[in-house]
């Protein structure tokens, strides 16, 4: 069954990769290239799983997970953090702000689909 997949992530190689890797596995895949445009993006597209960057230039990935947890329709939306940010309480950070998994950036492909497979069986 084809999921829908909500890609934020700012460099566009990361975004395209991500994306293709993505739509490769069968899903619906929409990319964001900024924070700006994340939230109209998250309610038009609805999507099952939502794979955020925490580094944008814009706004942080983190004020915009809480947003996405906040809004109803969008609350219980799995969000995966992918992130350039591994210092120690970086991943308590994100977790708590209600991402449901985190990568550390460079991120390996087999990691990264094995982790969005299982947000999307659980979702």
């Amino acid at each position: 069954m084809t999921k829908r997949i909500l890609v934020v992530e700012d460099n566009d190689l990361n975004r395209k990769l991500f994306c293709d890797v993505l739509r490769a596995r069968g899903h619906e895949v929409m990319g964001c290239p900024d924070g700006a445009s994340t939230m109209p993006a998250a309610r038009k597209f609805r999507p099952d799983l939502a794979i955020m960057d925490i580094q944008l230039p814009d706004i942080s990935g983190l004020d915009l997970i809480a947003q996405m947890k906040r809004e109803a329709g969008l609350a219980d939306v799995p969000i995966l953090a992918v992130t350039a940010f591994a210092g120690k309480g970086d991943e308590d950070r994100i977790r708590d702000a209600g991402a449901a998994e985190y990568l550390a950036k460079p991120v390996s492909i087999g990691p990264f689909s094995a982790c969005v497979e299982r947000l999307l069986a659980s979702a």
